[in-house]
């Protein structure tokens, strides 16, 4: 039971979600790769993993003391940046022009910067004041949303406007 909660700690399956967008950014760079699949993958995951720690982990994160209420909304500050540069690079149509290096490197400082910041304040906060018990509880709630993000198609080009236009 111990190893099947670790696998559910809130902190690891956002670093989980943090590394798979680290190597969809690298493959949407080579020019040996599927970018276009990669961007439609890194999509629905960077609005998925959002929206599920909007609803389900940092207002909980908020009641714990250590954990940093301005970080936290800051951090929600930052998904807006990260889903305003995704929507611009949705809007490219030539994966291999001038312009999606210029929106991918734009999507690439905004998400880099915010898993930088949130791994270093929130997580860490996290991992120092929240008990492990309710980390699990957590990371159950932000799988089951990020889950019923994912089977939504969160990522089409159709959400991710109105979530930037929110």
């Amino acid at each position: 039971m111990a190893g099947q909660d670790k696998d559910q700690d809130v902190v690891a399956v956002i670093l989980k979600d943090h590394r798979t967008m680290e190597e969809l950014f690298r493959r949407m760079r080579s020019i040996e790769a599927d970018r276009e699949a990669a961007r439609d993958q890194f999509s629905a995951l960077l609005i998925a993993h959002g929206e599920a720690e909007e609803a389900k982990v940092y207002g909980a994160l908020k009641r714990f003391r250590g954990v940093d209420d301005d970080e936290v909304e800051h951090g929600e500050e930052e998904h807006a940046e990260g889903n305003e540069a995704l929507l611009k690079l949705l809007e490219v149509d030539d994966v291999g022009s001038d312009q999606w290096d210029e929106r991918l490197e734009d999507l690439v400082k905004a998400v880099s910067h915010h898993l930088d910041e949130e791994e270093r304040t929130i997580l860490n906060g996290a991992r120092e004041n929240v008990p492990d018990e309710r980390r699990a509880e957590l990371g159950a709630a932000f799988l089951e949303e990020r889950e019923k993000q994912l089977a939504s198609d969160c990522g089409s080009i159709e959400n991710v406007r109105k979530i930037v236009g929110k």
